[in-house]
Parts: C-alpha cells; structure tokens; sequence
C-alpha cells in the first residue's frame, strides 16, 4: 500500500472479522502497514492459529470468532482498548447445496445477520465522541448482490442483503458520525473461488467479460476497503464500491 502515507492509520485500532484467509487477510496485513493495530478474526483456531504463524502476519492478534454467536462478538469487541475500523468479511458458499432451506439459513446467518451483528456490536464503539470524527465499517458485498447465482440463492440473497444493510446502516448510524460503505469484490483469487479458477471453461469466460483481462488479486480489493477506510473518503458513506475489473459494465 505505497500509494498511502505509512502512518496513515497510525494511532487505529481496527477488527477485520474474517481476516484470516483471502481478502480479509489482505485487508488485515493492508491495515496493519499503515500503521492500525489489527485483531483479525477466524472461524476456528486452526485458522487463527495458521494466519498468526505465517511468516508474513503483522497484526497485532489472530483470534477465534463465530459470527452467529451474539454474545462472543460482543465479548470480543467489547475487550478492545477502542475501535476506529471495522472490516466484515466473514463468508460462506455452499454451491449445489443452497436450494435446501437448512444450508439456505446458515448461508444467511453467517453472511447477513453476522454482519449484522458485528455492526451492531460495533456502533457504540464507533460512535464520535468529544467533537471527534466517528468510525468507519467496510462490509464485504460481491457481483452477486447485482446479479444472481442460480447455484448459490443463499449466497446471492446474502449478498443483495449485505448491499442493502449497507445503505440502511449509513442512514441509521450517521447521527454517530460513523460512515458505513460495502466493497463489491468481482472474480477474486481466494479460496471460496478455487473451482471456478480450476475450470478452464468457466474461468475462459469470466476473464472474457473482465475488461481487464484477469481475476483479482486480494489486494485489489484491500486497496478498495483503505481508501473507504481513510480521510480521502470522509464524504463518502451508503456506497457499495465494485472492485471488478469492469465486469459489471459489461
């Protein structure tokens, strides 16, 4: 992240729920070379326990959280010195098994509600306090919360529901000063996307209708999320912010 001053955030303490594999890895290791100090989250300890001894972890904790658990959220959030950034990027696919109404619910608890409860659990540490600006929330949407997935109804209804959380949050939590935007990733290299990047058909037709000609990275998509993140987006708050290579315009 050279294109920011390296003490961008410094001085920041940020949650990347999620963070522990693929874009909220990203984002956690973006966030953490701009000077936050960044707790990342996971949905097991073998996950916590891989991101904090990889070579390259600069956050400040790798820790265990289950986004359908109200009461550890709270918990979690409520342990922080404070908290100037939330990043939401817990997610779960179940393609083929979406049509059938118990995975269809698990789907939606995890990507929906649990955004919507880190939001909540989040907002009254967010909120501005002594004339200081409030904080900011970066959800994780995707192409699918403008389109539809016929093999993934959960995933995509997730998705058009985190985008419109999104805008419903920013006009709710305005009053606190904490501004709440949503990327929308496109074809990403992680590993919810491994299949698809492994059939040459499907993936041929993806990098088709990508102007840019190739999947992204996850730090294309944590560059998204810092500059939602930073001053330079001070005015910006409701935007669900397509990092897709131009696919959605074609």
């Amino acid at each position: 992240m050279s294109t920011y001053s390296p003490d961008l955030f410094a001085g920041a303490v940020a949650l990347v729920v999620g963070g522990t594999s693929g874009i909220g890895s990203a984002v956690g290791a973006a966030l953490a070379a701009l000077g936050a100090v960044v707790t990342v989250t996971g949905a097991s300890r073998a996950e916590a326990d891989a991101a904090r001894a990889a070579p390259a972890f600069r956050c400040r904790d790798a820790v265990v959280l289950d986004v359908r658990d109200e009461t550890a959220i709270r918990a979690l959030i409520g342990d922080l010195p404070r908290l100037d950034i939330l990043v939401n990027c817990a997610g779960m696919i179940r393609r083929g098994d979406e049509h059938e109404p118990a995975v269809f619910a698990d789907v939606i608890d995890v990507n929906l509600t649990g955004t919507m409860r880190c939001c909540t659990a989040a907002r009254p540490r967010l909120r501005q306090r002594d004339g200081q600006p409030g904080g900011v929330i970066v959800n994780t949407a995707s192409m699918l919360s403008f389109q539809a997935g016929g093999v993934v109804p959960a995933y995509t209804a997730s998705k058009g529901g985190v985008a419109q959380l999104t805008k419903a949050l920013a006009v709710a939590y305005a009053v606190d000063g904490i501004r709440v935007n949503a990327v929308a990733p496109g074809w990403v290299k992680t590993a919810l996307t491994t299949p698809l990047q492994a059939d040459a058909d499907r993936s041929a037709a993806i990098l088709a209708r990508t102007p840019l000609g190739r999947w992204a990275e996850p730090d294309d998509v944590a560059g998204a999320v810092i500059f939602l993140c930073s001053p330079a987006a001070r005015f910006i708050t409701g935007a669900i912010l397509p990092v897709d290579g131009g696919y959605l315009v074609t």
